[in-house]
């Protein structure tokens, strides 16, 4: 189930994140871009995490 998170963003991401959002078909909003954007900073970790335990 999805729920609402408000954040606090740097200007400068926010401009780039609207750009992004109306160039790229990929995504369907901008919360989809921070979703997937998010999804593989916590693959990248568990990865990471994996790779130190051997």
């Amino acid at each position: 189930m999805k729920k609402i998170l408000s954040i606090t963003v740097e200007e400068d991401l926010i401009e780039w994140l609207q750009s992004y959002s109306k160039t790229n078909s990929k995504f369907r909003n901008k919360s989809h871009i921070v979703e997937v954007a998010l999804d593989r900073l916590k693959e990248q970790e568990e990865k990471e995490k994996k790779k130190g335990k051997n």
